[in-house]
């Protein structure tokens, strides 16, 4: 059985979903994509992240994503 990468503790980041073991947030790694960082920038800023870990939060963010939820999306300076 594979060890679960994401967690979510409440006394760890406020529950937010993170990498288990770190204090690093699948928020934080999304926001750093979205910034433009790559994938190698992000594991040189973090050591103790691997490429499989990186996988696991896109995975997770996609998954909560799939959610029957509507997202309403609001241009800014409107």
């Amino acid at each position: 059985m594979e060890k679960k990468l994401i967690v979510s503790d409440p006394k760890v980041m406020m529950g937010k979903p993170v990498i288990a073991g770190t204090r690093i947030t699948v928020e934080l790694i999304i926001e750093k994509l979205a910034a433009g960082e790559t994938i190698d920038q992000i594991l040189e800023a973090h050591p103790r992240l691997t490429l499989k870990m990186i996988q696991a939060a896109l995975a997770f963010a996609a998954e909560a994503l799939r959610a029957d939820v509507i997202y309403p999306v609001v241009e800014a300076g409107a």
